[in-house]
């Protein structure tokens, strides 16, 4: 009897085994815009299995409205929105219960970019000439500051808001220069188009280094397992793609067949190095200090603790 009821008992577990796998939890991530290297991590994560493995079943969201994931977020409509840090300071300024449990890149990503056969060769170049912007307040603090390297003030360059048409006002000579251009993009736009640019970057010029990209969830979420999960799947991710880029690349273009070009290859190649290793990793002192910058600028009232915009495990 004691035999039948252990064969029992091993028939049932290796049925178990063998059986349908246990449901996997949804998760919804909101990216900031269209699906593009930056989102690498993401990417390779779903498609080599690594958020399956961690019990995710994770749809990733391009957004209509850009703006809108951490709105979308903190409203309990999606689970994981990407955004800027700077923009985080802005949004917990809001009253938006985000807060920040991640980076997907680590450093700044906005540059400002002329021709690299124009007149401008230096910041102190600039004085006197048209700049294009795509972001009034965030974009003009950063260049306000560039500028004070070199003894410039914004009075003494002339702005336009060109609604993020970056490389087309540089290469018809609408602008001298712009500021918010990426530079793992539009450098390589300019390239291609047969007018390489020089890239002037704000960290090397006054302003304090911050991550570009970063995960954010809603406060009340920030110790979910789930996001755990989430952020060490796409840890294991990223190590992949260092490990093996052009695997990844493979894998990254046979999901989204519309980015295999040149400008998108290039721009892969310019991203991994800049992609968070450690994406829960958290530096407070980084954090407080750009609050710092943003207060200063007048683009926030007040610091908050670091505690208010971000966490780490």
């Amino acid at each position: 009897m004691r035999l039948v009821s252990l064969a029992l008992a091993v028939a049932l577990a290796v049925a178990g085994l063998s059986g349908p796998a246990a449901a996997q939890d949804k998760l919804t991530v909101l990216l900031d815009w269209f699906t593009n290297p930056d989102h690498a991590a993401l990417v390779i994560a779903k498609e080599k299995g690594f958020f399956a493995k961690a019990g995710l079943d994770v749809t990733l969201v391009e957004p209509a409205d850009p703006s809108a994931p951490p709105r979308l977020v903190a409203a309990g409509q999606g689970d994981i929105a990407i955004t800027y840090q700077p923009n985080l300071y802005q949004q917990v300024q809001e009253g938006l219960p985000v807060i920040r449990v991640g980076a997907a890149v680590t450093t700044p990503l906005n540059s400002l970019v002329a021709l690299a056969d124009g007149p401008v060769k230096s910041i102190p170049d600039l004085k006197g000439k048209t700049i294009g912007y795509s972001i009034a307040g965030f974009e003009e603090a950063l260049l306000s500051t560039m500028l004070a390297e070199a003894g410039l003030k914004l009075a003494d360059v002339k702005l336009v808001n060109i609604n993020f048409a970056l490389t087309p006002a540089l290469l018809n000579g609408q602008v001298d220069a712009v500021i918010g251009a990426f530079r793992n993009f539009e450098l390589t736009e300019l390239k291609l188009a047969g007018k390489p640019g020089r890239a002037f970057y704000p960290e090397e010029h006054g302003v304090p280094p911050y991550d570009e990209l970063i995960y954010i969830v809603k406060q009340d979420r920030a110790a979910d397992p789930k996001v755990t999960r989430f952020l060490d799947a796409v840890e294991r991710a990223t190590f992949s793609i260092l490990n093996d880029p052009d695997g990844a690349w493979a894998s990254f273009v046979k999901a989204n067949p519309k980015l295999d070009d040149e400008l998108n290859k290039t721009a892969w190649t310019d991203t991994l190095k800049r992609l968070a290793s450690s994406p829960a990793a958290l530096d407070g002192v980084r954090y407080s200090r750009f609050a710092q910058f943003m207060k200063d600028r007048g683009l926030i009232d007040a610091m908050q603790p670091v505690s208010r915009y971000a966490v780490a495990r």
